[in-house]
């Protein structure tokens, strides 16, 4: 794991703040995380494999390793209807 992220529960990301801004500027990246997500969702739902994001709220980077239940335009939907902000997530493996 990358030290500059911090292990979270996933029921906890629910307390947290988010910005509106995005922690990508290249667009390349952008279309990377995209396409992670895309391939995230297919794993989480077709195999049940838990993946790790990397993302950052308004205090620090964190990390939370969970499965991806569904994927919109704005939004990372975990279990128990837990979400994170796509512009808020920096990768996905």
């Amino acid at each position: 794991m990358d030290s500059a992220f911090e292990l979270i529960d996933k029921e906890l990301i629910t307390s947290l703040n988010f910005p509106k801004t995005d922690v990508l500027e290249d667009r390349e990246a952008i279309l990377g995380r995209k396409n992670d997500l895309d391939r995230a969702l297919s794993l989480g739902n077709l195999e049940h494999v838990k993946i790790q994001i990397y993302f950052e709220d308004d205090m620090s980077k964190k990390m939370v390793e969970t499965t991806i239940w569904g994927v919109t335009d704005e939004r990372v939907i975990l279990k128990q209807g837990v979400v994170i902000p796509v512009k808020r997530i920096h990768k996905i493996v």
